[in-house]
């Protein structure tokens, strides 16, 4: 198998094309290598093409609109891994809505691994509870 040299330039720009898919609710899939593991909390860790699609597929059915805050992202980038920190707004498939600094839910940080113009690997760090449905046994959640 011959690997394909990126700049750092085309690593950014899939990764970014990610979020910019997830937002517009269009399938990420062709985004990923087959093989590619996918992290989500709550979830666990999918591997391979049948198992992040049904990740996808499963989060799907909770969100009904998402959206990235694309000018506020923070991007760290070496080698083959690219770290973005952001934002998020949206509403949940019960339509509760969410806005990152508004509601408790909504920061987040994706790690990326892109060889071969492919995700190898994306593990997405955030609190998964957008309808802030389990703040009760958090103290600093109290009113």
């Amino acid at each position: 198998m011959e690997s394909r040299v990126m700049t750092d330039a085309q690593r950014r720009a899939i990764a970014l094309e990610y979020l910019r898919r997830l937002d517009c609710g269009t399938s990420v899939s062709e985004l990923f290598d087959d093989r590619a593991q996918v992290f989500f909390p709550k979830w666990g860790v999918a591997t391979g093409r049948n198992e992040y699609e049904k990740l996808f597929a499963d989060l799907g059915q909770m969100i009904a609109l998402f959206r990235h805050d694309h000018a506020y992202v923070n991007v760290v980038q070496q080698g083959d891994f690219i770290v973005i920190e952001g934002t998020s707004s949206g509403v949940t498939a019960n339509g509760v809505h969410w806005n990152a600094g508004q509601t408790l839910a909504g920061r987040w940080c994706d790690v990326f691994e892109i060889r071969d113009f492919k995700i190898q690997r994306c593990f997405i760090y955030l609190d998964p509870d957008y309808e802030d449905a389990d703040t009760a046994r958090y103290p600093w959640c109290k009113p």
